[in-house]
């Protein structure tokens, strides 16, 4: 179905937009930048697809003073650059073979081959610089349904590249009206397996960003239910992940992830090969000291700033807050507002003042100032450099 649209109209800035299409008149907008026009939600990257091969498009591009990058030739994928605005521009493709992981894709001149490839309808529709609608498989009307189908025969297409479970889940979870489609979640069913065939790479980047997205108790438990959760993560605890989104805590999907796996948390960083800082920080979490309690003085506050990061203890704020409270809590806020409110706590001496009373570099230098530290924890963290000097200097 081809129908003009109005949709170019709700860009904000087209300039660089109309620049390529002089240089690219047959290119259209593809993918996401089509669908969100329609769903009339910010617009966040504007790709296009055209028929010319990569190496033509690239040289009228630059022909036409446009700075291209080469960011993908062999996939047909090059990126012009236009006020340093970067638009994606890849050529029309179909797949020749696929292996569940990655494919063989050859050029066509065929939009509707290429929209096939796509994995899901409301992501199949195109748009030209004459603001025709191109959708070849229904997107608009699903769109308007609120409803996420897999373009063709679904378990196909889990087939060709298995992270569409987890992509079908995601995008559900933001343009669908909470009953994810039967003949989905079968084929997300039968074809667990080949989630095991995926890097764990691929596969933290679609489940954090399901993480950080709506609906999220909906969409694990929709998850679970087809059994896709349990192969990703070790024991999964649902309940655990409701108390967290009960709390009303930020939309930190580490955190979620966390709260979710809290009893495997070890588990977690090298299944999903997370990145070392996360890595870290569920380490931390996971130790669980100091401990929290939102009955803490203002020189227990200190203390606790001064042994730990302030962004790691609100987190962990959060988690006790799940485990102790499962809801809204005013205490926790506080709490929280406490911390938060409170100047980071400095110990005032450091190896030159442990010379400047003649101690040399060595094991003693670092007794005397983690007595002098030991001591400033213990005063809250209040005494200034004279004092705490005073304290240590009147001990042999």
């Amino acid at each position: 179905m081809t129908q003009r649209t109005g949709l170019l109209d709700r860009l904000p800035d087209r300039k660089g937009l109309d620049r390529i299409w002089g240089v690219l008149p047959a290119a259209r907008l593809v993918g996401g930048s089509v669908r969100d026009l329609l769903a009339d939600v910010p617009v966040h990257d504007l790709d296009l697809a055209t028929p010319e091969p990569p190496e033509e498009v690239q040289r009228r591009l630059e022909d036409a003073g446009i700075r291209v990058i080469p960011t993908g030739l062999s996939h047909g994928t090059v990126t012009a650059v236009l006020d340093g605005v970067p638009y994606e521009i890849t050529t029309l493709r179909r797949d020749a073979e696929t292996d569940g992981r990655h494919a063989v894709v050859v050029w066509t001149q065929d939009w509707a081959e290429d929209a096939a490839r796509r994995d899901f309808t409301i992501n199949a529709m195109s748009l030209d610089r004459h603001d025709r609608l191109h959708d070849y498989f229904g997107g608009q009307e699903d769109l308007r349904k609120r409803q996420v189908r897999f373009v063709g025969d679904a378990p196909c297409r889990i087939a060709e590249d298995a992270l569409r479970a987890l992509r079908f889940f995601r995008f559900d979870a933001r343009y669908g009206n909470g009953i994810p489609d039967p003949a989905a979640c079968k084929a997300v069913s039968e074809h667990l397996k080949l989630i095991e065939t995926l890097s764990a790479e691929r596969v933290a980047s679609e489940l954090l960003r399901i993480l950080s997205g709506p609906r999220v108790a909906e969409t694990i438990t929709a998850m679970a239910a087809v059994g896709l959760l349990q192969v990703i993560l070790p024991d999964p605890d649902l309940a655990a992940l409701n108390r967290m989104l009960n709390c009303d805590a930020p939309a930190n999907s580490l955190l979620r992830l966390f709260a979710l796996c809290h009893e495997n948390s070890r588990e977690l960083s090298g299944r999903l090969k997370l990145s070392n800082a996360d890595a870290a920080r569920i380490e931390v979490w996971a130790s669980d000291r100091p401990v929290l309690s939102p009955g803490m003085s203002d020189d227990d506050l200190r203390r606790l700033r001064a042994e730990q990061d302030l962004d790691q203890l609100v987190e962990r704020s959060w988690l006790y807050q799940a485990r102790l409270v499962g809801k809204p809590d005013s205490t926790w806020d506080r709490f929280r507002s406490g911390l938060q409110a409170l100047p980071q706590p400095h110990f005032p001496l450091s190896g030159r003042d442990a010379l400047a009373q003649g101690i040399l570099p060595g094991p003693g230098m670092g007794q005397w100032l983690k007595k002098g530290r030991d001591w400033w924890m213990t005063q809250g963290c209040l005494p200034d450099r004279t004092q705490c000097l005073a304290y240590l200097t009147g001990y042999p």
